[in-house]
């Protein structure tokens, strides 16, 4: 019999909507745009405050620092739900940096397997984890924005908002070695 980890959900307000978290004692299993799921509806009122799951309070401060553009990168213990092979495409997808993208054929070679690029893009379909995750990251191999379950104006929303926060270290970058 296994035994199951008590879940404790938060909602994290974002420029992009409201993203239901769940956590359990040991990291976090879920961040997902909430509306998408039509969960808030489901669910109990939750107030963050409290909650005294670490995992969850460093989630949110985390997500409040990326979308202020102070933070490029993850500190966060994750664990996503979900078959070998999707484990193994949802790791790749944390290897692509800030503000970059690779296509669905990039990721199915990253992955291991060129011929596996519908089964990749099923897997990045199935991520629980959004943002944090960075399935949004993942393209078509045209440079089109192709399927994102929080929608395509949120992968759009947030390429962007990563392209521009990525100049904006460069230039920063190119500044500090002329002074």
């Amino acid at each position: 019999m296994k035994l199951v980890n008590a879940v404790d959900t938060i909602i994290i307000e974002s420029p992009i909507g409201k993203l239901l978290a769940k956590a359990t004692a040991t990291g976090i299993c879920s961040f997902e745009f909430a509306e998408e799921k039509n969960t808030l509806s489901e669910l109990p009122e939750i107030l963050f405050a409290d909650k005294k799951n670490k995992h969850l309070i460093k989630l949110q401060k985390q997500v409040e620092e990326y979308f202020s553009g102070n933070r490029k990168n993850f500190d966060l213990i994750l664990e996503p739900d979900g078959t070998i092979f999707q484990q193994k495409v949802w790791s790749e997808l944390l290897k692509i940096p800030f503000g970059k993208t690779r296509s669905y054929k990039e990721q199915s070679i990253a992955v291991g397997d060129l011929k596996a690029i519908r089964a990749v893009a099923t897997a990045n379909g199935a991520n629980p984890i959004a943002i944090i995750i960075p399935c949004h990251r993942i393209i078509g191999t045209d440079g089109s924005l192709t399927g994102y379950a929080g929608g395509l104006w949120r992968k759009k929303w947030l390429l962007e908002f990563e392209r521009n926060n990525s100049a904006i270290d460069k230039q920063l970058s190119l500044l500090n070695e002329f002074l």
